[in-house]
């Protein structure tokens, strides 16, 4: 579309960070993750008590209800807590916590691998 802005270079929507809660970086039906503010709405949720996990997949959930279309994102707390969650069939996600490395595709899926030198 002719002068649309991606919603990753949209502060608040496909990316946000707040020093005091975390960050946040969003995949999926672009438009709708504007539309919502999807990883602001996310930092939000944390902000007012839930966890990264918590906050990032329920945040999505209500996004889909209410825009009829999927997203995913994953989620770092402050702390170092991780969410990751998705409304889309799948979403391939992954990331490094000290020596192992976190991965999945399917919902509920976690598998893990120590990285070797």
């Amino acid at each position: 579309m002719v002068g649309r802005s991606s919603d990753t270079s949209l502060i608040g929507s496909g990316t946000y960070a707040d020093d005091q809660i975390g960050a946040v970086s969003t995949t999926g039906h672009g438009d709708s993750i504007i539309k919502y503010c999807l990883a602001y709405a996310i930092l939000k949720a944390m902000e007012n008590g839930l966890d990264a996990q918590t906050g990032t997949q329920s945040v999505i959930e209500k996004m889909t209800a209410k825009l009829n279309n999927t997203a995913g994102a994953i989620t770092i707390s402050k702390s170092g807590e991780v969410g990751v969650g998705f409304t889309s069939k799948r979403m391939g996600w992954a990331y490094q916590k000290g020596d192992t490395i976190f991965y999945g595709i399917e919902r509920g899926e976690i598998e893990s691998e120590k990285v070797h030198e």
